[in-house]
C-alpha cells in the first residue's frame, strides 16, 4: 500500500479533546459526546469528520501503550466566530503529509504498524512532530468492513 503524499494549508477545526493512552483507550466516549453537538457546529467547510492526535514528541522513540496523548472529534469550519458551548477550536498547522486510503474495520490497527513499522522506514521521509488524522468522510462506515477512511500521517524528508 503506497501513500499519495500531499502537503495541506493550515486547516480551522472545532471539536473536543480528551487525554487517553492505548491502555485506556476513550474514544468511543469521546466520539459520543462529541456526536450529539457537532450539529451545533454551523459553519464546517464539508461534512467530514476528522479525528485528530497529538502525540508528544517521544511518543513512537519511547513507546509504551501507557504513553498518553490527545484524541479529538472534530470538523474544519471557515472561521471561529460561532463555537459552540462545551467545544474547543484547534489550529492544524499544514505541511506534508503521507495519505493513507484504508478500507477496513476501524478497530484493526495493523494499518498503523505498516505506516509505523514497514512503510516509513523503508520510505525517504521520518514522522514530523505535527498532528495525525483520519477523515471520516461518506464512505466512513463505524465497525463496518466496508469502511473507507483516509489516514494522515505528518512526514518530513529524513
Amino acid at each position: 500500500m503506497q501513500p499519495k503524499i500531499e502537503i495541506i494549508d493550515d486547516k480551522k477545526l472545532i471539536g473536543q479533546r480528551l487525554n487517553m493512552s492505548f491502555a485506556d483507550y476513550k474514544i468511543g466516549e469521546l466520539w459520543r459526546r462529541f456526536g450529539p453537538k457537532r450539529k451545533e457546529i454551523t459553519n464546517n467547510l464539508n461534512n467530514d469528520l476528522i479525528s485528530l492526535v497529538v502525540y508528544e514528541p517521544t511518543h513512537f522513540t519511547d513507546f509504551k501503550s501507557t504513553n498518553e496523548f490527545e484524541r479529538w472529534a472534530t470538523v474544519e469550519v471557515e472561521n471561529y466566530n460561532k463555537v459552540p458551548p462545551e467545544m474547543e477550536t484547534f489550529d492544524l498547522q499544514g505541511g506534508l503529509y503521507a495519505v493513507f486510503e484504508y478500507k477496513g474495520l476501524n478497530t484493526d490497527h495493523s494499518i498503523f504498524q505498516y505506516i509505523l513499522g514497514t512503510w516509513l522506514p523503508k520510505s525517504d521521509f521520518e514522522l514530523d512532530n505535527r498532528p495525525h488524522f483520519e477523515i471520516l468522510g461518506e464512505r466512513y462506515k463505524n465497525n463496518d468492513p466496508e469502511s473507507e477512511e483516509e489516514i494522515w500521517i505528518p512526514i518530513k524528508k529524513k
